[in-house]
């Protein structure tokens, strides 16, 4: 099928207007993403982000009648949109996104790969891993550098927590690595669902890696009962969690935080210092992983 694709610069408060016009005008389909090469970093609960100068593109049928989309549009909201209307021919959409995801190495011994194609070395450390909704899929440099870090770690008989588990691609990483037992914990119920797939797909059972909202963690059995615990979120979260995600770790336990900018490190590292020394361990695209050791006793 053909359709007819009508993109618009437009401001972020005129979005949700917009929007609302173009789908009661018939759009199939209206999408928003970044007109001005903005980081939209992840949302506090109850917020929904969006990019200060946003692109906006709506898809109608092909013999939709586009001037009488424009009289349904106020002139006030289409000011400087700069509105251009193309002609979007069909794809296999499916084929065409499977064709475009590889396997992906991390560190020595682990790869990531898509269900579909045949690891490319099966004497490694293969996590199965096909890509859904946006939980975490190895592509993010911070995911990429906690799996980096987790595949430099002697994981053997370990138990790891991962904080912010979203696809539960550290955690399930962790355990092909190694560890006997792992925790996800996400407050979206999506990612838990998707955290649960992915280990079942990797064969890991669920008495190995359950998962659980924050709410619902019991903290009493699982206090200092890891040794691995990794957060990868983002800097403000990363603050507000330090007093939970401590008290997950054992002593000699190690902690590995990413999710924050370069320029976000020195006041993390500064807040956790009372308890442990982070450290800088890897950087990449301006976001930076950190690590830090918690005392013997």
């Amino acid at each position: 099928m053909t359709w007819l694709q009508l993109r618009l610069d437009i401001a972020r408060a005129d979005v949700a207007a917009l929007e609302d016009l173009l789908l009661a005008a018939g759009a199939a389909a209206v999408t928003l993403e970044d007109n001005a090469d903005q980081p939209l970093l992840e949302p506090g609960v109850g917020e929904t982000p969006l990019w200060n100068q946003t692109r906006l593109t709506a898809l109608f049928a092909a013999d939709t009648k586009m001037e009488q989309i424009w009289q349904a549009l106020p002139e006030s909201l289409l000011h400087r949109t700069n509105p251009r209307v193309d002609i979007l021919e069909d794809k296999d959409w499916e084929r065409e996104w499977i064709q475009h995801y590889q396997p992906m190495q991390f560190g020595r011994r682990l790869w990531i790969c898509p269900s579909w194609l045949e690891p490319p070395n099966p004497s490694a450390v293969n996590l199965l891993l096909d890509p859904g909704l946006a939980f975490g899929t190895g592509t993010h440099p911070t995911t990429a550098m906690c799996l980096q870090q987790l595949d430099r770690m002697p994981l053997t008989g370990k138990t790891v927590v991962d904080y912010g588990c979203g696809s539960g691609i550290l955690a399930v990483a962790a355990i092909k690595l190694g560890a006997t037992l792992g925790l996800g914990i996400d407050n979206d119920p999506q990612a838990l669902a998707a955290c649960r797939d992915n280990a079942a797909r990797n064969g890991i059972a669920p008495e190995n890696l359950p998962v659980a909202l924050p709410s619902d963690v019991d903290h009493k059995a699982w206090q200092q009962r890891a040794e691995v615990v990794v957060a990868n979120i983002l800097a403000g979260p990363l603050t507000d969690l330090s007093d939970i995600l401590l008290d997950f770790l054992q002593p000699a336990g190690t902690l590995i935080l990413s999710g924050l900018l370069h320029n976000q490190a020195e006041a993390l590292c500064a807040h956790y210092a009372q308890t442990l020394q982070l450290r800088i361990v890897d950087e990449k695209d301006g976001w930076v992983c950190l690590q830090g050791k918690r005392a013997a006793q």
